[in-house]
């Protein structure tokens, strides 16, 4: 079972940009969909082999999610920030090997702190 620290939050403008961080102990990374929630609402997920991409239709175009296999870690860069971006985000490894992205909160496990963001309008 996948345990994640999440990192990078912190207070920006609107229109700025911040990448998230999360690092996840344990075993199977490599095999495991990962997903970005914000209070509980999906953000971004990526799939095991990096190649299945899902956003939330409010970050299209705006964030992007990606993984780094060798550091056992996930990042969501973040870019044009708008105050309805705030939040505390938390970041899920899916429990399911093998999958695709998911948007479903209960389909992921080993949730961290959260980092929070907050945008200034």
């Amino acid at each position: 079972q996948l345990q994640s620290v999440e990192a990078g939050g912190g207070f920006v403008q609107a229109g700025g940009s911040l990448r998230l961080s999360c690092v996840a102990s344990g075993r199977n990374f490599n095999f495991s969909a990962m997903g970005w929630f914000r209070n509980r609402a999906f953000v971004a997920g990526i799939g095991w082999n990096g190649d299945d991409k899902y956003y939330a239709d409010s970050v299209k175009g705006r964030f992007t999610i990606s993984r780094d296999n060798a550091k056992n870690t996930v990042f969501l860069q973040m870019n044009s920030l708008k105050p309805e971006d705030t939040g505390v985000y938390y970041c899920g490894a899916r429990t399911q090997l093998y999958t695709i992205a998911s948007s479903d909160w209960g389909a992921h496990a080993g949730w961290g702190q959260g980092t929070e963001v907050i945008v200034s309008a």
